[in-house]
């Protein structure tokens, strides 16, 4: 065997065993990746509702009569037109 078809091989040898060294293999030895799940976790407590919440600002009064009158307005197509408000504002001279 030559010098050349010796180191093809022995790189060659070298990749291959290279390849079957993966985190996922040594799972199956007891290994476990630290950072494993944490963005599972993270979204979950970003869900997490606070029982008793503590707000700055009072909650605002609700009226049962107002939210009567908006739903029958609602019915019989008489529904008030919102304020139109731009998003935009124009500089200069159009």
């Amino acid at each position: 065997m030559n010098s050349k078809s010796s180191t093809i091989a022995i790189l060659s040898l070298g990749l291959a065993l290279g390849g079957c060294a993966t985190v996922a293999d040594q799972e199956f030895l007891g290994y476990q990746d630290p950072g494993f799940g944490e963005a599972n976790r993270a979204t979950f407590a970003a869900m997490v509702v606070n029982p008793d919440p503590k707000y700055d600002t009072p909650i605002p009064a609700t009226s049962a009569a107002h939210a009567a009158a908006a739903i029958e307005r609602y019915r019989n197509d008489q529904v008030k037109k919102p304020e139109r408000v731009s998003t935009t504002e124009s500089i200069g001279n159009n």
